[in-house]
């Protein structure tokens, strides 16, 4: 890929995943209109946070990476974003303590519109039609109008991402992230969960910390980093005419970034080497994500690295395995000693959702908190045994108090799916469930910094 990159040159290349609109016109208005917009992010924020991946690639922090499997016009409000962002918070304030590690903050969020799908149509009642692939190019309702593109569509995405964006800087600058505050993110239908207690004895000690600081005479107003939090956004880049639309280049630099989201990634289902995603992405400066998923060879990889990261920039690029909790010893130790043995910078992340849906003899699509848990468990254990960072987790979760992932703390079965289940596309920790998996991560993270990994099973093929 030795040609000249534009924001537009990935048009010349194969693509796939791309919705096809009726009316090629209307689109094309959408997306010159969507260029004269301002930007939803900005590139010194892209670079900070490049940088703050780049000590999580060094073994120095932990991402942690997460929100709704696809977000919904319908449902955006701010109680939402809100219980979201307190659940995030708790989350994080687990992770850090545990591991005495820093957390990198990324969300799937303000953005996180488009969905792959593994067929262009869908069948019921003897009715075929386009498949649902999100709220930014059609509706989720069964009939030919709502399933229909709509160019449309396009810019009440952007409206609500610059609205929720606006309300995220809010919360991690306006006191709301304030760690003064660690024993009121608690969501009102967790105080009688089971790791309500765990939480609440860690927000305890922390208070204690803090108090004791204070008594030691430390000025909470001089140290804004107790006050505040770095929160980023991210999302799977699907629509590239959306994307380009707005790629802009840094005054400060010159540099391309993609400002829809400070961080963005290609899907499994996207990642070829010569089609259009990997072209787009190839030529923005944003750090970027690239999903690992069972067919990818090593050396396949390594070729994708090349062209994604040429100068071999900490921080540029994720990793992000999805194997299923039954392949990830087989498929992910050949991926780690190759990226060992060219020695290339990545960060390394763990999404143990994709790989562990099922069908429920109830008929719903679910996730097995065990299996979640069992993928997240063989990444740290494969990582210790190559002598790599675990550097983080990709997790579709919400804040609230839905039933579509079975198991965890409540033990939540197939019977109670029908309860709330509430997902557009796939299913998600609930408020509950994504609090039990940071504390079981914090553990592993323990055990990390301990070096008291335990190794896998033989049988995993490790």
């Amino acid at each position: 890929m030795s040609e000249r990159w534009t924001p537009d040159s990935w048009r010349n290349k194969p693509v796939v995943q791309v919705p096809e609109y009726p009316d090629a016109k209307a689109l094309a208005d959408v997306e010159a209109q969507l260029a004269t917009f301002p930007p939803l992010v900005f590139a010194g924020e892209a670079r900070n946070l490049k940088k703050a991946l780049g000590r999580v690639a060094a073994g120095e922090a932990f991402l942690l990476q997460g929100g709704d499997c696809a977000e919904s016009f319908a449902e955006h409000g701010a109680n939402n974003i809100r219980d979201f962002f307190r659940v995030f918070l708790q989350m994080a304030v687990v992770l850090t303590y545990a591991g005495s590690l820093p957390v990198v903050k990324v969300g799937r969020i303000a953005g996180q519109f488009a969905k792959p799908r593994s067929s262009p149509v869908e069948k019921a009642n003897g009715i075929e039609l386009p498949s649902y692939r999100g709220d930014i190019v059609n509706d989720i309702a069964f009939t030919a109008e709502a399933r229909t593109p709509d160019p449309q569509r396009q810019m009440m995405a952007y409206r609500q991402s610059a609205a929720t964006l606006n309300l995220l800087r809010a919360f991690a600058s306006g006191g709301f992230a304030n760690l003064a505050s660690v024993n009121q993110w608690m969501l009102g239908f967790l105080k009688d969960s089971p790791q309500s207690r765990r939480y609440t004895e860690l927000a305890d000690r922390i208070t204690d910390a803090l108090n004791f600081m204070r008594a030691c005479g430390l000025e909470f107003d001089s140290h804004p980093e107790l006050r505040t939090t770095d929160f980023y956004t991210s999302h799977e880049a699907l629509l590239l005419g959306y994307e380009q639309a707005l790629t802009r280049v840094d005054s400060t630099t010159g540099d391309w970034y993609a400002t829809s989201g400070h961080m963005i990634w290609i899907g499994d289902r996207t990642r070829q080497l010569d089609h259009a995603h990997v072209e787009y992405f190839r030529g923005i400066n944003n750090p970027i994500g690239l999903k690992c998923g069972p067919s990818l060879k090593p050396d396949e990889l390594i070729k994708l690295i090349d062209v994604l990261n040429p100068q071999d920039e900490p921080g540029r690029l994720t990793l992000i395995a999805r194997f299923g909790s039954d392949k990830v010893g087989d498929h992910l130790p050949a991926l780690i000693r190759a990226v060992q043995r060219e020695g290339r910078k990545v960060v390394w992340s763990c999404d143990p959702m994709h790989g562990n849906t099922i069908t429920a003899t109830s008929g719903y699509k679910t996730r097995p908190f065990d299996r979640i848990l069992s993928e997240v468990r063989s990444f740290f254990a494969i990582h210790a045994a190559e002598g790599t960072h675990a550097g983080g987790v990709h997790l579709e979760m919400t804040g609230k108090d839905v039933t579509e992932c079975i198991g965890g703390a409540r033990a939540l079965t197939d019977e109670d799916l029908n309860d709330r289940y509430h997902t557009v596309c796939d299913p998600r920790l609930n408020a509950e469930q994504s609090i039990d998996m940071a504390f079981l991560i914090a553990e592993l993270l323990k055990q990390e910094r301990a070096g008291k990994i335990k190794p896998l099973p033989a049988a995993s093929g490790m």
